[in-house]
C-alpha cells in the first residue's frame, strides 16, 4: 500500500484529489493539508511514501515545504503538482528536492500513475518542463571558453603557454596593440581579473594539447 499526504490549499482541488485517490487500488491517503508548513508537520508525523505537493501556498510554499520534508525525510518522494513551470518555479522546486513534477492540467489516472511511479522509484516530469530542464542542461554545459572567437581562443592558449603579449604578437603575426585588445575581451569573457587567472583557466579546462 502506498502512503500518501495531499498539500493544496484549494480545499476543491485538493478534495477532488483525494477523492479520486482514495478509489484507486494501492493507495492509502494518510493526510491532507492547506499549507506548507501544515503540510510538513503531517508528513514527519505520518512518514508517507509519496507527498503530492502544490507550489504556490501560504504559511509555507511547496518549495519551502520541499526542502524541509527531504532534509528530515529524504526517504519521501514529493511529486510537484502546479498550473506552473515557468524557470522560477521550476528549478527551485527540483533542487529542492522534488521528485516528479507534473501539471494540474493532468488527469486524475496520469496523477495517480505518477504517484505509483514514485513509489517505485521512476519520476515522472512533464514534457514542457523536461524541455526546460534539457535547455538549461545544456546551456550549463557549455564552457565560457565558447564564447570567445578563434583568435581570443589563439590567444588564450598563448598566455597558457606562459607567452607575453611581444612573444604572442610575433607568433600570430598580430601588433602588441592588437594582442592587448584580445586579451582584455579574454578577460573578460572568462570573468578573471588577471593573465595568471587565465592560464590557470587554460590548464584546469586542458585546452592545451
Amino acid at each position: 500500500m502506498i502512503r500518501v499526504v495531499v498539500i493544496d490549499d484549494h480545499d476543491v482541488v485538493r478534495k477532488g484529489i483525494v477523492a479520486y485517490l482514495q478509489t484507486e487500488e494501492g493507495i492509502e491517503i494518510v493526510g491532507q493539508a492547506s499549507s506548507g508548513f501544515e503540510g510538513v508537520e503531517i508528513v514527519l508525523k505520518e512518514k508517507p511514501d509519496v507527498v503530492l505537493m502544490d507550489l504556490i501556498m501560504e504559511n509555507g510554499t511547496g518549495i519551502e515545504a520541499t526542502k524541509l520534508i527531504i532534509n528530515d525525510y529524504p526517504d519521501c518522494k514529493v511529486i510537484i503538482l502546479t498550473s506552473f513551470y515557468d524557470d522560477e518555479k521550476v528549478f527551485p522546486a527540483i533542487e529542492a528536492g522534488a521528485f516528479s513534477y507534473i501539471l494540474k492540467t493532468s488527469t486524475a489516472n496520469e496523477i495517480a500513475n505518477a504517484i505509483k511511479k514514485a513509489a517505485s522509484g521512476e519520476n515522472v516530469i512533464e514534457p514542457k518542463v523536461a524541455s526546460k530542464m534539457m535547455t538549461n542542461f545544456q546551456s550549463q554545459k557549455k564552457k565560457l571558453h565558447d564564447d570567445l572567437t578563434e583568435r581570443e581562443r589563439e590567444v588564450l592558449l598563448c598566455i597558457g603557454e606562459g607567452l607575453t603579449n611581444q612573444e604572442i604578437g610575433e607568433k600570430l603575426y598580430i601588433g602588441v596593440k592588437t594582442v592587448k585588445t584580445h586579451v582584455s575581451n579574454i578577460l573578460s569573457k572568462l570573468d578573471v581579473h588577471d593573465r595568471t587567472q587565465a592560464a590557470v583557466y587554460v590548464h584546469r579546462n586542458k585546452l592545451l594539447k
